[in-house]
C-alpha cells in the first residue's frame, strides 16, 4: 500500500489513528531501506527498538508516547517535503535521506538524525521546509 493511500484513509478513533501512523512510518522506513537498528534510532527506541519495530510491522498501534509521536510526525513531514520537492523522481524521494549531503556535514540525513536525536530529526524537517519555501 502506498504511503499516500494510507494517509487518505478515514480515521475512526485514536487507536486506529495510531495504527495508521505505525503502518505509515514502517512503510516509510521500508522505502528508505533502513535497518531495524536505524529505524529504532530514528524513533528514539534504541533499547527496545527491535521488538517494537516488529510489533509495528505486525499492525500494532504507535505508542502514546509524545516524543515518539512527534518524531513520527517529523519523519512523515520529511517524506511529504521530499515528494513536493521531487514530484517526478521517486529515486530522489526515497534515496535522499540515505545519500551524503553537504548541508549535514557530508553525512546522510539519516546519519545526522541518528547522531543528533530528536533535534536532528526536527532540523532535517526544517531544512526541507526551507527548501520548499515554507
Amino acid at each position: 500500500m502506498a504511503l499516500a493511500n494510507i494517509s487518505k484513509q478515514p480515521v475512526k478513533d485514536d487507536r486506529e489513528s495510531r495504527i495508521h501512523l505505525s503502518a505509515m512510518v514502517i512503510k516509510l522506513f521500508d522505502h528508505w531501506k533502513l535497518s531495524v537498528s536505524d529505524a529504532s534510532d530514528l524513533l528514539g527506541l534504541a533499547s527496545v527498538g527491535r521488538t517494537t519495530i516488529s510489533r509495528y510491522r505486525k499492525g500494532e498501534p504507535l505508542a502514546t508516547n509524545r516524543d515518539l509521536q512527534e518524531r513520527v510526525g517529523h519523519l512523515l513531514a520529511i517524506h511529504q517535503s521530499l515528494r513536493i520537492l521531487f514530484p517526478r523522481n521517486r529515486e530522489m524521494v526515497y534515496g535522499w535521506p540515505t545519500a551524503p549531503n553537504k548541508a549535514f556535514g557530508g553525512i546522510s540525513p539519516i546519519q545526522y538524525m541518528k547522531e543528533q536525536g530528536f533535534i536532528g530529526v526536527a532540523e532535517v524537517r526544517r531544512y526541507l521546509d526551507f527548501q520548499r519555501g515554507q
